[in-house]
């Protein structure tokens, strides 16, 4: 560990060695099925520790194992994470091309008024948010920028922004409260 911190190339590789593939199928690729995104994954879990290696503390830890899993799981979250706000994304981005008339013969014509319906709400609620959350919540998902540029361009921390992120979405969740039918 200390030759890791003295940006010793050889120890990374040892400790990616003894560790990758470890990670990579216990950790990783149960979360992240993806086999690409997986190795994606497990790439930036170990940039993150060599870049965050002065924040390892054995005697806070059991071993480097938990630590480096840790990392990994925050990693393959964040990875799962964009992944269904793409899907959304996608999914309102097809919503919003049928209500400018670029529906398919399938649709029916409520889908569009649903859709019209949706976004004015989101829009409505949006408007309710403190200025910071409702772009926090901009730059996160509709954006879909890391967190590290959205905490830049906010002027913050990445730790602060997640503070702030989750504070938005809880603020959005009570805002927005669509009928059910």
């Amino acid at each position: 560990m200390e030759r890791l911190r003295l940006g010793d190339r050889a120890a990374a590789g040892t400790l990616y060695t003894w560790y990758g593939t470890p990670l990579f199928r216990e950790v990783i690729l149960p979360r992240l099925p993806n086999r690409e995104q997986a190795e994606d994954v497990l790439r930036d879990t170990f940039r993150a520790v060599l870049e965050r290696i002065d924040q390892y503390h054995p005697e806070d830890n059991k071993s480097i194992y938990f630590w480096l899993r840790r990392i990994a799981i925050n990693r393959a979250t964040d990875v799962h994470r964009a992944n269904q706000r793409a899907r959304r994304l996608e999914a309102a981005v097809e919503a919003e091309a049928r209500v400018h008339g670029e529906a398919s013969a399938s649709d029916s014509p409520g889908d569009a008024l649903e859709a019209d319906d949706t976004r004015e709400q989101i829009e409505a609620a949006m408007k309710t948010l403190n200025p910071r959350y409702a772009e926090a919540l901009n730059l996160r998902l509709l954006q879909d920028l890391p967190r590290e540029e959205c905490a830049a361009r906010m002027s913050v921390t990445v730790g602060n922004f997640d503070v702030i992120l989750h504070r938005a979405s809880a603020a959005f969740r009570k805002a927005y409260a669509p009928e059910t039918d």
